[in-house]
């Protein structure tokens, strides 16, 4: 089964992010593809290079971005959520793309599911 996943949540605020890369992880290992990862709203900190988690916590920005090349994933964030929110290209991670909402319906087309998590 070929999937998209929206992540509507940053990676230390709430569970969304973490639950989102755990739920890509198992769907690849079960034989999965994962077409897109969509990141919008607060969503849209997973991709922030900046961003330095403390020592006993998850870097989800670094998992993202290794999980997306290691899979030929395509990780888009969304550009007027990420303007909004201070994320230039500039402070993307590196696999990570900005891009309009018109790839999240490419995304839910394109797949066979779209999972959401987050609100």
């Amino acid at each position: 089964m070929k999937l998209a996943i929206l992540v509507n949540e940053g990676p230390f605020t709430h569970q969304a992010s973490d639950s989102a890369y755990r739920f890509a992880e198992a769907a690849i290992a079960k034989g999965h593809e994962i077409g897109r990862v969509f990141f919008y709203n607060d969503g849209v900190f997973n991709a922030n290079k900046l961003s330095e988690p403390q020592t006993d916590d998850r870097n989800l920005v670094a998992l993202w971005a290794e999980l997306g090349q290691e899979n030929g994933i395509d990780l888009v964030v969304c550009i007027a959520a990420a303007l909004r929110r201070g994320i230039k290209e500039e402070i993307l991670k590196e696999g990570f793309r900005i891009s309009g909402l018109g790839q999240l319906v490419e995304a839910g087309i394109e797949n066979d599911r779209l999972v959401v998590f987050g609100d």
